[in-house]
């Protein structure tokens, strides 16, 4: 009866994706890629949840940072903004903050 359900309310124009989530993962990904750009910084010296606040913070500062998540158990910091940034202000950032930029994820 479910299987019935599904294909109906696919059938009938349904806003769920085939696997029956309303939000596919996809999908969501692509709008995100279309109106930004992610790009993943190696930084090194962060050890714990304060490092990764610390680097955040200052990051975040950047004109036109949207979201900035930084793991300190793999030196790894994901940045969204509106658009490319200069590699010399994100430096700064992490400089400033402590730490010490190798520059982008390989």
């Amino acid at each position: 009866m479910t299987a019935e359900t599904t294909e109906t309310s696919q059938s009938t124009g349904s806003c769920c994706s085939p696997t029956g989530s309303c939000h596919d993962g996809a999908a969501d990904v692509r709008i995100e890629q279309t109106d930004s750009v992610t790009t993943v910084y190696q930084v090194t010296g962060m050890t714990c949840g304060h490092c990764e606040g610390s680097v955040s913070e200052e990051i975040s500062g950047i004109a036109g940072v949207t979201s900035v998540a930084a793991v300190a158990a793999t030196g790894l910091v994901t940045v969204t903004s509106k658009a490319p940034l200069a590699e010399d202000a994100v430096r700064a950032a992490v400089d400033e903050a402590g730490y010490e930029l190798l520059g982008p994820a390989a």
